[in-house]
Parts: structure tokens; sequence; C-alpha cells
């Protein structure tokens, strides 16, 4: 991350910012300490969705030391919420100077609840899903420290993006899909008709209408999808304009369709800047001065 290590430290170490930030939290409250070398307990809370709500409990350490200014927070965190898949886990964060950025690091593990179901349940969903999150989340601090985009901000953005994107795709395979595939609709055929083109082209445009729509899923971070999109549609309004104008007319007609998924691809490019991804953390063994190696998730 581009950004002081001190700003780094204080959005992370800060329970009223840190909350902001990660998606894994809703809330994070700090207990008064003891004494001041004693580890700082908090209590946490995440609401999952319709109005339930997982609390837990934990204690951080933090040291800012090393000759090269790397610095460690250290946590154990546990749950006797009986609704809680956590039982208990540990973690750490590391800073490791690099230049002018910092490589923030993660890494944490827990042992789930509900014996060999709830095994079976972390591997194929729960783990995977807190591992996007993390990422995902890390991100959303970046934006905030680099960018200075409020974290509310950037979910917003990032809703939008999703919304646009996943509907851009949808479009393309449906379209691609079921008129020129399954049922080779009588319309798709007129408009190739007056085109000039052959019917046995139909199933090969449908194959490339799906091909754009998995594009769109596959590469998730490419802005450009939404400029090759919007270019597609507007030519392909005019093409049908040009041989088929009948066609505009009709009820759910190009006209519409087109102009409303060239609208959705412009708002997808706005939001493009503002939006979080977890793809941009690296999540892969890495290696630290120490020869320590970690999973771990790491900007």
């Amino acid at each position: 991350m581009r950004t002081p290590m001190d700003r780094l430290w204080k959005f992370t170490q800060d329970p009223a910012l840190h909350q902001r930030w990660d998606l894994r939290f809703t809330t994070i409250h700090y207990l008064p300490k003891t004494d001041s070398t004693s580890p700082q307990r908090f209590l946490y809370e995440t609401r999952v969705g319709f109005g339930l709500a997982v609390a837990g409990e934990g204690e951080s350490t933090g040291t800012r030391s090393g000759a090269s200014g790397e610095a460690t927070s250290a946590l154990k965190f546990w749950s006797d919420d009986s609704r809680s898949l956590i039982r208990a886990g540990a973690g750490y964060w590391k800073y490791i100077p690099a230049g002018e950025e910092i490589r923030f690091l993660t890494w944490y593990d827990y042992q789930p609840r509900f014996g060999l179901l709830g095994r079976v349940f972390d591997d194929l969903v729960f783990r995977p899903l807190m591992g996007w999150a993390t990422a995902w989340s890390f991100d959303r601090l970046r934006l905030w420290l680099e960018d200075d985009f409020a974290p509310e901000l950037v979910l917003r953005s990032s809703l939008i993006y999703g919304i646009c994107r996943g509907l851009i795709a949808f479009v393309w395979i449906w379209h691609g899909l079921v008129p020129k595939l399954l049922f080779h609709d009588v319309g798709e055929l007129a408009m190739l008709s007056n085109a000039g083109v052959a019917a046995p082209w139909l199933p090969l445009i449908g194959f490339a209408e799906i091909a754009l729509g998995l594009l769109g899923l596959l590469a998730w971070r490419w802005r450009g999808y939404f400029l090759l999109t919007g270019t597609a549609m507007i030519a392909a309004l005019f093409g049908v304009a040009l041989s088929s104008p009948a066609q505009l007319s009709a009820a759910f007609n190009p006209v519409t369709l087109n102009l409303a998924v060239s609208a959705l691809c412009f708002c997808g490019w706005l939001s493009h800047r503002g939006t979080a991804f977890a793809g941009r953390c690296l999540r892969r063994p890495y290696a630290t001065k120490d020869n320590e190696v970690s999973d771990a998730v790491h900007l």
C-alpha cells in the first residue's frame, strides 16, 4: 500500500476505523486494559443477514519493532456463541516497509464447530468465503488510504459494478443461448436474412455471444469489457436499423435493449475506479525476511 506506516497502523488498529473497512466485522469494541503490558481485549459482532448476528471476543498485541521498521500485530479470537461456526482461532497482521510502499500481510486459522458437518461446510463454503472477504476488505482499505474513497462509498460502487457486470454478462449469455441455440427464433433468422447472412451462422453467433458473456464473468476486473460491449450494442443497433427497420417498432425491440445495456456499460465504467477487487490481493504462500512462510493475503 502506498501510505505512511503510521497511517496504516492507525487504520488497522483503531476499532472505529477497522470496522468500517473490514467486511468480516460489523462492530469491534475494545475493553478497558488492566495495565499497559496486558493484551488488548475486544468484543466483535458480525451480522450475517436476516437480523442474525454472531458475537465473539479476542485479544491482540501490537509491536512496532525491528531495524527495518517492520511491525506485527498478533491476535487470538474465540466465540461462545453456539451459532458461530468458528470456535477459536489465531492470526496476525505483518507490516513490511518496501521503499515508499508497505507490504501488508495477514494470516489466520481457526477450529470450526459442528463436527464433521462443520468441517465439510467450512472447507467447501465458509473458508473460501472468508478468504475472499479478507482480500476484498484489504483492497477496500487500500482505496481508502491511497485514493481517499470512504469504505461506505467503495461498498456502494462495488455493488453497482457487480450488478452492471452481472446483468451485462446475463444478457449476452441469454441472447446467445435461448433465441439462437435452443429455439432458432424466427425474428433472429429474419434479421440475418435481411442482412444477407446465411441461417447456419445463427448458432455460431450464439456461441460468440455466450463467450462474450463468460468473458465478462471471468475477466471481472477488465474495465475495457464495458467499452467492448457498449460499442457492440451501438453497432448492432445501427445494423438492425439499416437492414431490418421493422424490428425497431416491435415489443422489446433493439432500441430499448441495446440502449439499456449501453447505459449499464456506462454505469459500470464509472463505478470501476471506486470498486474493490479481491483479485488485486496476492493469495499465495509468501516468505518473509525471516524465512517465515504463510498462506497469506497481502498487498
